[in-house]
């Protein structure tokens, strides 16, 4: 969501607010297709005219935190998938902060103008670029802060108005505050006149690459001066039509600061009231504009952002933006069509028949929101990123993407949602593709390298979304997030403490992280997310202005220290890396393509965790005694390992592709990771006898191949039914170990006995 500002960023994130990972592309059993642009253009043209308003360094870096902690045994084996559900590619997304991306002043004066630290232009992601973006694997690029949003410049030669500091955070304004909707943010243009223009060709450029691109809508809010200048003819402005003397209409797209004693009937109206912001958050950091004298015209005063309903909001209030009224009344009832329960099992194209047969009763939001969704859909956006999805309501999102889905059947459609009780809805009603997977899994896996959790919780993670897991995106890094090359990443969790202004403004090893990335992007058939300047292990240690240290600064004009060595002055070779940001990013580049299922097809398959046949019971115990000692440190946190090696701070799973008896060979993967940064693992893993039946091996010794990081040692014994796996594991060291099995050699003992024998010799 990224409206949080240095106040409130730097607070541990309360479970109710609790957010945020690599996306991959489903696709779907064959659909139709029909003719994209004609049939695009006809549908704008009726939703426009609608009533409705060095060596020895390179081998160290990549295998250098240790996890400790404690466990709770839960296997859990996915149900088989539907033959629509079984995917060709699964994608990896790249995040591009586009403003920060191209940019290759490496200045970072804090408060900082364009002239003092520079700005990334659309241009700047040129095919040089786009390569070095498809060697990583990627499949989408999400494209963030493309819609022209606040900003503190002067665009008045081609029509925009100049925005109030009072109500802008940062100098380069929040991408989360839009405030044109049809066209884009001109600080990316380097002909800002034709900013458009300059775009329409990025997207062009980045599908000639075989690569989608992804943009934000932010459903839940706009900026607090919401105000195209390029919107087709027939469409109204957010709050044009708005009968400001009440506080709720339902065709009212905003909500206003209206005591409205009787329902229905005109109030007293507040004006609005700049927030008091400390002298760290001053406008501009305190620099004298024109616009910035502690007020902002509005009357009468709009809901802010977050659902404040003060005319003068908080600090920490999103109080640059104003919320978006979806037809929910101020009490919280619904005043539009609810939709029927068994709608979860219903199709797209069922949800799309339902809101056309009430379209009468549609709030003006609605369509509003469907309009720019087809805007950007017939430029050529191949899907959406949705802000803060959770605060709309779930029908709003069945009625748009059944409409988005109507246009482009194969539209990429990922949200931001953080309550596990609301995933199922916003899936199976909202007919969400993807949710972010930021309370479970990536909680989990900080936890565990932090040293405050079992990696047995991966597993129970897991399982608790076995259901609709191909739709929960993976993820270690976004905007919202700090950096894993920051020592405050988890430094907080392993001393308690929200943050330590010390640590952010240094730099770590980000190796730690390796392992998590590991079993994030492949233990399972969900897509995975990438932050760029990750892969070279960006560490975010300085203090832009509005933004602070450990984030990268979504509010400032700033450069990417780490993306810049990488970039190398736009050559995007490496040029001025050091060694260990060069081997971290060719670890990433060998696992995402691994992820993508591309050259390992049991990634698309099915998933079995091998936690519990691992885990002893003495040690689940002893993982519970340290989990509760939450002050014990790193060092002094030992997990007890049972014979097999395995402890808290091992994880292993399988993957594979189911067998038919049409197969010729068949893909099992043994996906193994150490997240101890100081012990290494000699491992006796076990494969449970349930497992190698469904995989049809006989008895007998099978040989491995790692695919990540080339372990030469490994072999699958198999004794009665059993399987046994020998492996030693370095410090922050995993194995993706690949067993291909014949036809010939599940079926017949013959083939098993060759096979033993040329093990032997």
């Amino acid at each position: 969501m990224s409206f949080l500002s240095p106040i409130d960023s730097r607070v541990t994130q309360s479970q109710q607010a609790a957010k945020f990972p690599i996306v991959a592309l489903l696709t779907k059993a064959p659909q139709r297709r029909q003719s994209r642009h004609s049939s695009l253009n006809l549908c704008l043209q009726s939703l426009f005219n609608a009533s409705l308003s060095s060596a020895a360094l390179l081998t160290a870096s990549l295998f250098c935190s240790s996890a400790n902690a404690s466990a709770q045994a839960l296997d859990n084996e996915l149900p088989p998938k539907s033959e629509s559900e079984v995917m060709t590619l699964k994608p990896v997304v790249y995040q591009i902060f586009t403003r920060l991306y191209g940019n290759k002043n490496p200045t970072n004066k804090p408060w900082g103008t364009i002239a003092d630290n520079g700005v990334g232009k659309f241009n700047d992601i040129d095919d040089v670029a786009l390569n070095s973006i498809k060697d990583l694997g990627v499949t989408h690029v999400w494209y963030t802060g493309v819609p022209h949003h606040a900003l503190i410049g002067d665009y008045s030669e081609i029509g925009v108005s100049a925005d109030d500091p009072d109500v802008v955070k940062g100098r380069a304004g929040s991408p989360y505050a839009v405030k044109d909707y049809y066209n884009v943010n001109p600080d990316l243009a380097v002909n800002p006149a034709n900013r458009l223009a300059e775009f329409e060709a990025l997207i062009a450029r980045t599908h000639q690459h075989g690569l989608k691109v992804i943009i934000d809508i932010v459903p839940n809010h706009v900026a607090r001066h919401y105000q195209s200048v390029s919107k087709p003819q027939s469409v109204r402005d957010f709050g044009e039509d708005d009968d400001t003397s009440l506080e709720y209409s339902k065709n009212n797209n905003f909500y206003y600061v209206v005591d409205n004693s009787v329902k229905g009937t005109k109030g007293q109206a507040h004006a609005f009231e700049v927030p008091s912001l400390p002298a760290g958050l001053k406008p501009l950091g305190g620099e004298a504009h024109p616009l910035s004298d502690g007020k902002f015209d509005e009357f009468p005063a709009k809901w802010t952002g977050n659902g404040s309903r003060l005319a003068r909001p908080d600090a920490n209030d999103w109080y640059e933006t104003v919320k978006i009224n979806y037809g929910v009344r101020p009490d919280g009832t619904y005043d539009f069509p609810r939709l029927p329960a068994k709608f979860a099992t219903f199709t797209e194209a069922q949800h799309y028949a339902f809101w056309q047969q009430h379209l009468a009763e549609i709030p003006s939001s609605w369509i509003k929101f469907n309009q720019i969704a087809q805007y950007w859909l017939a430029k050529g956006v191949d899907g959406f990123r949705y802000d803060m999805a959770e605060m709309v309501p779930v029908e709003f999102w069945s009625y748009l993407n059944s409409q988005i889905k109507h246009t482009n059947p194969d539209a990429f459609i990922l949200a931001e949602v953080y309550n596990p009780k609301l995933y199922r809805d916003y899936i199976q009603l909202g007919k969400m593709d993807y949710l972010y997977d930021k309370v479970d899994l990536y909680d989990t896996l900080k936890a565990v390298m932090a040293g405050k959790t079992s990696t047995a919780n991966i597993a129970a993670d897991q399982a608790k979304v076995h259901d609709i897991e191909s739709h929960m995106l993976h993820f270690l890094e976004n905007h919202d997030e700090q950096r894993i090359g920051n020592a405050s990443f988890l430094a907080s969790l392993q001393t308690n403490k929200p943050t330590n202004s010390s640590l952010e403004t240094q730099a770590v090893n980000p190796n730690y992280a390796l392992p998590a990335m590991v079993v994030s992007a492949t233990i399972g058939t969900s897509p995975t997310l990438v932050f760029f300047g990750q892969e070279v292990g960006e560490a975010a240690i300085d203090n832009p202005g509005f933004g602070h240290a450990s984030r990268t600064s979504i509010f400032d004009y700033v450069g990417v220290p780490a993306h810049q060595r990488w970039m190398n002055n736009g050559r995007f070779d490496g040029g001025q890396s050091t060694a260990l940001e060069t081997s971290l990013r060719a670890y990433y580049q060998k696992l995402l393509n691994l992820s993508t299922g591309q050259t390992a097809p049991a990634l698309l398959g099915q998933y079995y965790s091998l936690d519990a046949a691992n885990r002893s019971k003495k040690n689940a115990t002893q993982s519970h005694i340290i989990e509760s000692n939450s002050a014990q440190s790193m060092s002094t946190q030992k997990s007890t390992a049972n014979e097999t090696g395995y402890d808290d701070s091992t994880f292993a799973f399988a993957r594979f592709e189911v067998i038919s008896p049409t197969s010729k060979q068949t893909q099992k993967l043994i996906v193994v990771s150490n997240f101890s940064q100081t012990e290494s693992k000699a491992l006796q893993l076990k494969l449970p006898k349930e497992l190698i039946r469904q995989w049809q091996l006989k008895d007998g010794v099978y040989p491995l191949k790692d695919l990540l990081e080339d372990h030469q040692t490994s072999q699958l014994q198999l004794e009665q039914g059993e399987g046994k796996i020998a492996l030693t594991l370095a410090p922050l060291s995993s194995a993706i170990l690949s067993l291909t099995v014949m036809a010939d050699e599940r079926k017949s003992e013959s083939a098993s006995k060759q096979l033993n024998e040329q093990a032997a010799k």
